[in-house]
Order: structure tokens, then C-alpha cells, then sequence
């Protein structure tokens, strides 16, 4: 059984997996401590931070580098002259980007809900926390193992990072040497290291046997595959052959839930019958499938599980939402996935243990 720092014994999480979608995002603003911290009180097997990079090479968590909509930046004078119009992955976007600021800058910040037309109750926490570090979080579930006596998974994705090697601030070597210091060997450590893009997660691989996971997008192709001028798009990667050639460098994929595993059928509605191929060939190349995300809101939903009431306050305390959206995960557990992300972790908890114990 794996121990933690302090040498105590836990619990490897129980397949399938309960990853919280940037923690519990459907509660509270994305990316900070007091999300993760919620989404390990509901039962999350795994946090998720998305990773960028600051100027000066730290990696904190941001849902991307363009800092407007998850912090007050707009809100502090002094940092007006960093707002600047910048090219990232093929877009052209102006605002304020993390790589031009310090960590201790970035310190300076708080966290604000990156959705509140969907999620209005979530920006009464505007102002109120931090942009945390990778190591911060680190440090947040280390405390909680032993509290709550079970192991808690990181699973960490790397945004942009051909972007972050044009400019001089490469991910993969801080990333790895965080995770190595803090004590993650191996393949069996509690950490999933995902990426849109190829040569990041080859990067990686070449520093760390620690498991990675290949997220595939419902369309279009990887970064670094355009920047190359290569033709590989998702789909060409999600057929047998392509899940063959990511079998080689990753230990897992992370497929947009709908296109690859559960179509929506023309009338926006999913049920068991529409089921594809893509985990009994991503299992057949000994690839986990993690798919993302599961949002209990209505406009989430397919078409016949949303309720006719709407989803305000989706969570386990209201079980028309919360039966909606264990629906919608049960079918998916039920084509055999190996874990999922998701927004609301007391759903995406109750949701596995019905499963595990029908």
C-alpha cells in the first residue's frame, strides 16, 4: 500500500476515479485552495490544476495564462501597463497574461468566478482567495491525506506549453522536478500529468516514468502539431492505430465525452445505445479513459436529462439536478471508463458509489 511524507499508509483511490474539475468549480472560483480543499471534503479521488507559468518561471493555477476572467487584475492600477495584445496557440487576445508577471505579483491578484452568468452564487468568493502555486497545492493535500486517512491524487494539465517554450518559459522540467521533490516517483504514483499537445507529454516522458494522459479535443488538431505544419487532428489520434501511437508515450487519454465515447444524437439527446468503440480500443492499447467534463448546470446536459425546473444550486442537496446528472455519469461508467472530470465532486462521489455498489 503507498505511503505518503509522513510515512502513513492510504488507500489507493478506487477505480473508477472522481477528478475535480479544476476543484469543486461548480461551488466556488476554479484554481484556488478553498476548491480543491471542498472537492476533497466531497470525496474527489483527484484535483485538478491547470498549470501556466509566471515571468519569473514559477507554475501556479489558472484556468489559462489570459488572467481576466479569473482574477480582479482589472481592478489594480498599477498593473495597467501590463495589458498588452498577445498571439496564443493561433489567437489573437488582449488583456493581462501570466507570463508577465512576477509570483510576487500574482500574489497581488484574487481569484473571481470565470462563469457567472452560469454560476452567480459562485462570485459571492470574488476577491476572497489567492492564486496558488503548484507547490501550495501540494502542500494543501499533503495536509489533507492524513485528515482524511485516503490518498489524494493530483492531476495536473500543462496549458499552452508550446507557448510557453516560444517565449523562453519552458513547463516540463519545473513541472517534473516539483512533482519529484515533493516525493511523486513511478508509475503508480497518485498523479496523472495531462496535455492537449504531443511533444509536451514526450517531453515529459523523458524525464519522468510518472503516468501521463493524452486529452483529445472534439475538434480540430494539437498545438504543437499546427506549429509544425502537421496534419494529426484528434480524430486521426482517437482510432485504433492512434491510440496505438499514444500507447507508447502516455498511459492514458482524455477524450471530449460526447464526440468520442456517447454521441448526441440530432436531437441532442444520449443514451447507452449510442455507445462507440473508443474504451474498448483505448483498453486494448492498455490506455485508461478519462473523459471530461461532467456539468450538472442545464446547459451541460443533453437534451433528455436536463430539468424542466432548470439547475440552479446543482448539487447532491437538490435531487432533481443531482439524479439528472448521476444519470448522465452512470451511462458513461457504464461503457467502462476508468474515471471522470467533474464540476460538482458530491455528484461525481454519489454517482461511483451507486455504481460500485448496485
Amino acid at each position: 500500500m503507498p505511503k505518503n511524507k509522513f510515512g502513513r499508509n492510504m488507500a489507493a483511490p478506487k477505480a473508477p476515479i472522481v477528478i475535480a474539475h479544476r476543484g469543486a468549480s461548480g461551488y466556488m472560483p476554479e484554481h484556488t485552495l478553498a476548491a480543491y480543499a471542498m472537492a476533497i471534503h466531497q470525496g474527489a479521488d483527484f484535483i485538478e490544476p491547470d498549470l501556466v507559468m509566471t515571468k519569473d518561471g514559477h507554475l501556479i493555477a489558472r484556468h489559462d495564462n489570459f488572467l481576466d476572467l479569473t482574477t480582479d487584475v482589472s481592478d489594480h492600477p498599477k498593473f495597467n501597463a501590463y495589458k498588452t495584445t498577445k498571439q496564443v496557440d493561433g489567437v489573437l487576445v488582449r488583456g493581462w497574461f501570466s507570463e508577465d508577471f512576477t509570483l510576487e505579483e500574482i500574489k497581488q491578484l484574487r481569484a473571481v468566478e470565470r462563469i457567472p452568468e452560469v454560476r452567480p452564487n459562485n462570485t459571492r468568493f470574488n476577491g476572497l482567495f489567492e492564486i496558488p502555486t503548484l507547490e501550495e497545492i501540494i502542500q494543501l493535500v499533503r495536509g489533507y491525506e492524513p485528515l482524511m486517512g485516503r490518498q489524494i491524487g493530483i492531476y495536473p494539465e500543462t496549458k499552452h506549453p508550446s507557448h510557453f517554450q516560444k517565449i523562453g518559459l519552458p513547463m516540463e522540467k519545473t513541472l517534473v522536478d516539483i512533482l519529484h521533490d515533493a516525493g511523486y516517483h513511478g508509475p503508480d504514483a497518485p498523479i496523472y500529468i495531462q496535455s492537449f499537445e504531443i511533444s509536451n507529454l514526450k517531453a515529459i516522458r523523458k524525464l519522468t516514468d510518472l503516468p501521463l494522459i493524452q486529452l483529445l479535443c472534439h475538434e480540430g488538431q494539437p498545438e504543437d502539431v499546427v506549429m509544425a505544419g502537421g496534419d494529426t487532428r484528434y480524430d486521426d489520434m482517437a482510432t485504433q492505430n492512434g491510440l496505438n501511437e499514444i500507447a507508447k508515450y502516455a498511459n492514458g487519454v482524455g477524450p471530449e465525452k460526447y464526440h468520442f465515447i456517447i454521441p448526441k444524437d440530432s436531437a441532442g439527446n444520449i443514451k447507452a445505445e449510442y455507445t462507440t468503440q473508443f474504451v474498448t480500443h483505448a483498453h486494448q492499447a492498455g490506455l485508461k479513459v478519462h473523459p471530461y467534463t461532467f456539468r450538472a448546470e442545464n446547459q451541460f446536459l443533453p437534451n433528455n436529462l436536463q430539468n424542466p425546473e432548470g439547475s440552479a444550486e446543482a448539487s447532491t442537496e437538490n435531487s432533481k439536478v443531482g439524479e439528472r446528472q448521476i444519470e448522465e455519469i452512470t451511462l458513461f461508467l457504464a461503457a467502462g471508463i476508468d474515471g471522470f472530470f467533474v464540476d460538482q465532486s458530491d455528484i461525481g462521489f454519489e454517482a461511483k458509489r451507486r455504481f460500485l455498489t448496485r
